[in-house]
């Protein structure tokens, strides 16, 4: 039976910082993360990027939360003046985001007494748990459904795996691959709308490519919870592509 709108489990990403929005710094959190949420069969609906603004961190993550069932941040808990996330997330919740003793320990045993800078890392919104850091620097946090993780890619991706096993789990999406060569987006446009009109809980996809001089199709992408309905689109739409005069149809197994 394919998995119905309630049975979905949702998330958003919210990627926070002026370095991203100036192109200074080239975000690579939001493949990773959306790759991990996907093998716990969450599905990754909406991504923000904001500036390292109070209120604009306030509205976004209010927005998100409420429509969502998870919210992932990533950026805003170093130690430096626009580091702000933490104090922002907690007047988003409508509380205040006091020194952790926990982090307080950590950075004292790292550098003696922390100076204030220092100290901003140890904000943590009150009702929030800490989320492991393991490869260097102070732990981030969950409060409710949402996840403050580090900005720094590898100190990111080391947090999500703390993340995964606190998630509500979905049924996995799986995917497969037609591959048409030498056939254009006018040829299959067609019997992709049909198809995709045939199964309306499909995710059904066109993903053009073009080697020089002449070597040129589309990789037809299908995504479903249900491997039965799955492959019966992927010969109905082998079918119509035949029948609308595509050739080199191949059927490309997808990547675990």
């Amino acid at each position: 039976m394919t998995a119905t709108q309630s049975e979905r489990v949702t998330a958003a990403v919210m990627i926070i910082g002026d370095e991203i929005l100036s192109g200074r710094t080239q975000d690579t959190n939001l493949a990773a993360i959306a790759k991990y949420l996907a093998t716990y069969g969450v599905d990754l609906c909406e991504a923000r990027v904001v500036p390292d603004v109070e209120q604009e961190i306030i509205d976004a993550v209010n927005a998100l939360r409420t429509k969502y069932d998870y919210v992932i941040t990533t950026g805003g808990i170093g130690p430096t003046h626009d580091d702000i996330t933490a104090d922002s997330i907690a007047k988003a919740f409508g509380v205040t985001a006091p020194e952790h003793p926990e982090i307080m320990a950590m950075l004292r045993e790292r550098w003696g007494e922390p100076n204030a800078a220092r100290r901003r890392m140890a904000h943590v919104p009150e009702g929030g748990s800490l989320v492991k850091n393991p490869v260097q620097g102070p732990p981030g946090f969950q409060k409710e459904n949402v996840f403050v993780l580090a900005g720094v890619p590898a100190i990111m991706r080391g947090m999500l795996e703390d993340v995964g096993p606190r998630l509500r789990t979905g049924a996995v999406v799986l995917s497969k691959t037609v591959r048409v060569t030498g056939t254009g987006e006018g040829v299959i446009a067609a019997p992709l709308e049909a198809v995709a009109k045939a199964h309306p809980d499909m995710s059904l996809g066109s993903y053009p490519f073009f080697s020089p001089p002449d070597v040129y199709g589309a990789n037809l992408v299908l995504r479903s919870r249900d491997a039965a309905e799955l492959d019966v689109a992927v010969e109905e739409l082998v079918a119509a592509l035949e029948e609308a005069g595509a050739k080199n149809i191949e059927r490309v197994e997808n990547p675990a």
